[in-house]
């Protein structure tokens, strides 16, 4: 295995003493951003009333990208990663189609529910997997 592999790749997960709270607490920090963020994109509230949890949703959906690609950067290679990539696509084409902000917002919820809901061996099948090492499961 190369260094950058080893770095990107580590061949266990990386973890810290707290991580599964840290990820609690930015997932549910996360959650509260995004509900607030609803009345901007389904009913047209002033953006400076949902612009805080527009920048709750962002930093602790970040900080969550971070950890999961710090913990193993396979993440980002698997169905949990490859969805937070194609909905930050899906945000992208809201800010370019206004008309459509509410649909994309909705579709955009659907596919979080669908993914974090799906059992562990879709959220983290890969269609990379032979061509990354070490591909076994992440601890998160």
């Amino acid at each position: 295995m190369t260094h950058w592999q080893h770095i990107f790749f580590p061949p266990k997960p990386r973890t810290f003493p707290g991580d599964r709270w840290v990820d609690i607490v930015l997932r549910s920090l996360h959650l509260v951003g995004i509900a607030g963020i609803s009345g901007g994109f389904l009913f047209a509230v002033p953006k400076a009333q949902y612009l805080p949890f527009w920048h709750l949703a962002l930093s602790a959906g970040g900080l969550l990208v971070l950890l999961y690609v710090w913990t193993n950067g396979r993440w980002l290679l698997q169905v949990k990663g490859m969805t937070i990539i194609f909905k930050l696509c899906l945000l992208l084409l809201a800010s370019l189609l206004p008309e459509w902000r509410a649909q994309l917002f909705v579709l955009m919820i659907v596919i979080s529910g669908l993914v974090a809901h799906a059992p562990g061996k879709v959220r983290a099948y890969s269609p990379f997997a032979r061509f990354t090492p070490n591909t076994d499961k992440l601890g998160m």
